[in-house]
């Protein structure tokens, strides 16, 4: 058997060549959903989900983004990063690529790429993947927590906002 080195940028390539074929030999249709369904609305599953950086992304012009949105991952979110060549070369990249797909949005910021990600910093990085693994993993973003004073156990929404508010 043959391997076959691929990069993100001919992914999609590929998986259109090795898709089923019908029985005129052309790829399968992919069929398309309505827009309600697909954004998850009217569905019951929520597919996107507010958060709020604890420190921020500074962009270029020094505007501070704190609130931003990640939607829930695929499976080809999942593999696309395993083809990344700078995860091959680096697996600790693989976080990076893969938060660069699935969040949405940074404040004003929609282009959401591996090189926003990598300019964050560590404290957001880490929240971000605890976040990614409560989405996807958990359903929720919610996290059960103890008082350190009276001892007793609460939760709180990881999505963000101050204590107390709604």
């Amino acid at each position: 058997m043959r391997r076959r080195t691929v990069t993100a940028g001919n992914l999609e390539e590929i998986l259109q060549a090795t898709a089923p074929a019908t029985q005129t030999g052309e790829a399968a249709p992919q069929p398309q959903a309505a827009p309600a369904a697909a954004a998850g609305q009217g569905s019951g599953l929520r597919t996107e989900f507010e958060f709020e950086l604890p420190r921020g992304y500074l962009d270029e012009a020094g505007t501070l983004h704190r609130h931003g949105s990640m939607r829930l991952a695929t499976a080809r979110d999942e593999l696309r990063p395993q083809i990344d060549l700078r995860v091959k070369e680096n697996p600790a990249y693989l976080s990076v690529v893969l938060l660069s797909q699935v969040i949405t949005r940074i404040g004003a910021i929609t282009d959401v790429h591996a090189g926003v990600v990598e300019r964050m910093y560590a404290t957001d990085i880490a929240f971000l993947q605890d976040f990614y693994r409560r989405v996807n993993s958990e359903g929720h973003t919610r996290a059960a927590v103890t008082c350190p004073h009276c001892e007793g156990g609460f939760e709180v929404d990881l999505s963000g906002g101050r204590l107390g508010e709604s």
